[in-house]
């Protein structure tokens, strides 16, 4: 499997199942319905782990453009392989994106809010305000990156391409993505990832929705933005200190 096809492989099964949990929790009448933010943070942490298995050993799993360009910054990742990474990152959460849309129709009609029905491709702020949301995903990706600099050692292929990540592995990123969620999410919902967050909501703007909403394009920025200068900082405070 090429780094590409990996990456996005690997992120189509974060997004599948980040973007399930949402929808299993936001919209009406599933099972899991209202079941809370436990249920949402640890949703994502399994997403991010099964993503990383599959991925891993193949693309490093980066999944996040946030990840490669911070890698990038710190040595760890060629930057002449930044744009097919983050290219394949969208490529795999928007096809993901859709699908939970597909698998979830009946739901989305059912269900009358129309924020909900948002909460499930992409983030909004609880309180918005510009400052506190960009420093809340900055902080948020910089814990991210940072902790995944202090245990990564990466592995270098023939071509130059990195395809492991030593110490990287699946399980510790999984518990730092859901400490990042309990502990920092509660106020933007935490996107740490630009595909994460962009992609999915191209997606909602794109499908047919029953009641459709704003697709919050205002907010749009925070998500792209904030974990690139997160994911940089992280970067350049590991160089310093290692």
């Amino acid at each position: 499997m090429t780094p590409f096809i990996a990456e996005i492989i690997g992120t189509f099964l974060l997004i599948l199942l980040g973007c399930g949990v949402n929808a299993n929790v936001a919209l009406s009448k599933t099972y899991g319905s209202n079941s809370g933010w436990i249920v949402i943070t640890t949703g994502w942490a399994l997403a991010v782990y099964t993503g990383v298995v599959v991925a891993g050993p193949y693309s490093g799993a980066h999944l996040n453009p946030a990840v490669t360009i911070g890698l990038a910054f710190a040595g760890e990742f060629s930057i002449y392989d930044i744009p097919h990474y983050i290219a394949a990152q969208f490529i795999g959460a928007m096809f993901a994106a859709f699908m939970v849309w597909l698998m979830h129709k009946d739901h989305f009609d059912a269900t009358v809010d129309k924020g909900a029905k948002l909460a499930v491709f992409c983030n909004t702020p609880a309180i918005p305000n510009v400052l506190t949301n960009v420093l809340t995903e900055i902080l948020g990706t910089f814990v991210l990156v940072f902790a995944v600099l202090f245990f990564t050692d990466a592995t270098m292929a023939k071509d130059g391409t990195i395809i492991g990540l030593g110490s990287l592995g699946a399980l510790p990123v999984a518990l730092i993505v859901w400490g990042i969620g309990l502990s920092l999410g509660g106020t933007t919902g935490y996107a740490i990832n630009p595909a994460r967050d962009l992609g999915p909501r191209i997606i909602h703007a794109l499908v047919p929705i029953k009641n459709k909403g704003s697709n919050g394009w205002g907010y749009a920025w925070i998500p792209v933005v904030a974990p690139v200068i997160g994911a940089v900082l992280a970067a350049i405070l590991s160089n310093i200190l290692q």
